[in-house]
């Protein structure tokens, strides 16, 4: 385990333990994240505790040709039931998915420190976000990381039924148009499964990151 200090610096993803933790401390800054996503780590942790600090082995990702729509879910957008944007509401997406209750989570990772790491991100143009509306009130969207060639989904929220998925699926759309390869999901649920999403080696993930 490694403990990082001021020293902008990330040991090797090889060196991480058995869950996939490669070092704790450090801090928030845009150039410590900057780094951390370029080199295919994420920081993960709640309050009061220390940053830590992952890179998972394996790796949950969407091979973007790989989106799976149900044909349920493709009647929903056929109905343009939902409008979605992007970039348009970067802090109400992330105090969205803040505050939304998930299921065997006790409280959230997502601390005051992470929101304002993050809108900070925003605002240089690395954190990006997409929103979804229904009569006019966001919904549901999810946000994350923009390496231009990976997009490093961080989380997502729904507060009706289905919003998050549109804004998964809008998400993809986009990064097929621009010669994105790669969603990186970080780690697994069945919810993403569903959609597509599937576990690579991380030897295979830190290729394609590196291949920009």
């Amino acid at each position: 385990m490694y403990y990082l200090t001021a020293e902008l610096f990330f040991p090797p993803v090889t060196l991480t333990n058995s869950k996939g933790i490669l070092a704790l401390g450090g801090d928030l800054s845009p150039e410590r994240l900057h780094l951390a996503y370029n080199s295919g780590i994420f920081p993960w942790f709640e309050d009061g505790e220390p940053i830590t600090w992952w890179s998972p082995n394996p790796r949950m990702v969407l091979f973007l040709d790989e989106l799976v729509i149900s044909k349920s879910m493709r009647n929903i957008l056929n109905r343009n039931v939902f409008t979605v944007t992007f970039n348009q509401n970067f802090r109400d997406v992330i105090l969205n998915c803040q505050d939304i209750k998930r299921d065997g989570q006790n409280g959230t990772w997502i601390t005051n420190d992470m929101i304002e790491a993050y809108c900070t991100l925003h605002e240089l143009g690395m954190a990006k976000s997409v929103e979804v509306w229904q009569n006019e009130k966001l919904v549901g969207g999810l946000y994350g990381i923009d390496l231009g060639h990976v997009f490093c989904g961080e989380s997502m929220f729904s507060l009706v039924s289905n919003a998050s998925k549109v804004a998964f699926i809008a998400l993809v759309n986009q990064l097929k148009t621009t010669n994105y390869k790669l969603l990186d999901c970080q780690v697994y649920n069945p919810h993403l499964e569903s959609l597509g999403c599937r576990e690579i080696d991380r030897i295979d993930f830190m290729e394609i990151l590196k291949s920009e």
